[in-house]
């Protein structure tokens, strides 16, 4: 068994979830300024999807043996390295008002973010963080049926959630895109 891969998948899970913190922090302080936060149970339902996925892919994983020494297991590996990286990218970039949930905050405090990232990428957290991140602990564990029926199901209440969020931020905001 290759020692350095699960090494490095655990760091960057609790990279993961010390995000999870970031986002709570954040939330608490958006509210005491005045945000509302919408899509209460679309958030709801992806969070507790975000949990089960892992824990089936983790659970699939283990019982199969999960080996950890493959090209798929490294292929994984680096795609959901990545997406991390990109979620940390994602939290600098629009800091206070990154959160988990839906929350719009007053104009003043909400700034639209026209970064690099975010001129190319229409929300590139669901794109370039959470697919990926899915899909690639999905490799590394070798989690082929969590893949093939979780990552659909899962899909869709992130697309209802990228179809609410482009809603609100084209009501709210005459300046995005």
């Amino acid at each position: 068994m290759s020692t350095y891969i699960p090494i490095i998948f655990y760091f960057f899970l609790s990279l993961r979830l010390l995000s999870i913190l970031i986002s709570s922090r954040n939330e608490k302080r958006l509210k005491k300024i005045g945000a509302i936060e919408f899509g209460k149970l679309n958030s709801i339902i992806l969070v507790t999807a975000h949990a089960l996925y892992y824990a089936a892919v983790m659970f699939e994983g283990y019982s199969n043996g999960a080996f950890f020494n493959d090209k798929i297991a490294q292929l994984g590996l680096a795609l959901f390295v990545f997406s991390i990286i990109i979620l940390y990218w994602v939290i600098f970039s629009i800091r206070h008002v990154w959160t988990v949930k839906l929350i719009i905050a007053p104009k003043k405090y909400h700034v639209i973010n026209t970064g690099l990232l975010f001129k190319y990428i229409k929300h590139p957290n669901y794109f370039l963080n959470i697919i990926p991140e899915l899909v690639g602990i999905a490799l590394l564990f070798h989690a082929w049926t969590t893949l093939a029926i979780g990552l659909p199901i899962y899909l869709i209440p992130l697309i209802i959630r990228i179809v609410h969020e482009e809603k609100l931020m084209k009501l709210h905001f005459s300046d995005y895109k």
